[in-house]
């Protein structure tokens, strides 16, 4: 069955829900034994040390930034965003959390915690993809539809799903931080995983800047014979089909196929006179 698209963006997909509560405030204390957790969340990694830092500080100050659910049951709520504030919360023993209770359907939330955690800056850059990605196949939804939808230009999207084709142990350094996102877009420009995982490691052994490695991985690629057309032998029957074409029109004639079978014919004029007069040739073999 062919899922529903999803909406136009943040604002047409938050829509505030009446709740009882205390005074004016759209701010409501929800317990944090009635909040689930997303199961669709972008984020799959939360730093145990950043929690750490992260519950030390709402234990001291408290927490400034309500996090975002949407009421899935009578009393009973899953996050949308602030997933990271819901665990340190939880850590030291908090018993009720200040949130915002959005309304949204099954289809929307992914699109709202990833736009979210966008503009927190709170992804990393695999988790990012990978959630763009999930989009797409799940909702059906082109490149193009895509960045209107999260308000991101389309190379963009391209840029972030290429690095969903690096090896599994880049795509984990970028994860850690052993490497920036520019890094990456460089060594997603090359076709072999045995040769990118090799720059990887020099990357990471010279601590080289995403200058240095985008100048690397061209400099490999224009040396590479694999980045290099292959071209194929011509057969005898080639070989006499491009020497009666040169006879013909007593010019140079290369003729060059690839390995793919796909095939060039060039005709060296020596002046415009032997443009003209090859166009002579077919005008009369009309």
């Amino acid at each position: 069955m062919k899922k529903q698209a999803l909406g136009r963006g943040l604002s047409a997909l938050l829509i505030d829900t009446e709740v009882t509560t205390s005074g004016s405030s759209s701010i409501n204390e929800i317990a944090i034994e009635a909040i689930y957790a997303n199961p669709n969340q972008p984020r799959t990694h939360f730093d145990a040390e950043a929690l750490e830092e992260l519950a030390t500080s709402i234990r001291e100050i408290g927490i400034i930034s309500p996090i975002t659910l949407r009421e899935i049951d009578k009393n009973n709520y899953e996050i949308i965003a602030g997933e990271r504030r819901y665990r340190a919360a939880k850590m030291i023993g908090l018993k009720k959390i200040p949130a915002y209770i959005k309304t949204a359907a099954d289809d929307q939330v992914m699109e709202m915690a990833l736009i979210e955690n966008i503009q927190r800056e709170d992804l990393n850059a695999i988790e990012i993809a990978l959630t763009y990605n999930k989009l797409m196949t799940d909702y059906q939804l082109t490149q193009e539809l895509l960045s209107e939808r999260v308000g991101k230009k389309r190379a963009t999207i391209a840029n972030y799903l290429r690095l969903l084709k690096l090896p599994a142990e880049i795509q984990v350094g970028l994860k850690d931080k052993k490497i920036d996102m520019g890094h990456a877009r460089a060594l997603a420009g090359l076709d072999d995983p045995t040769v990118q995982i090799k720059l990887y490691e020099e990357v990471i052994k010279g601590d080289y800047s995403v200058r240095k490695t985008e100048e690397m991985v061209h400099a490999y690629m224009k040396k590479s014979p694999k980045n290099k057309r292959q071209k194929s032998e011509l057969t005898a029957s080639q070989r006499e089909a491009k020497e009666r074409i040169s006879q013909q029109l007593a010019l140079k004639v290369d003729l060059a196929y690839s390995n793919s079978g796909t095939g060039k014919l060039t005709v060296h004029l020596k002046s415009d006179a032997d443009l003209q007069r090859i166009v002579a040739l077919f005008d009369t073999k009309k």
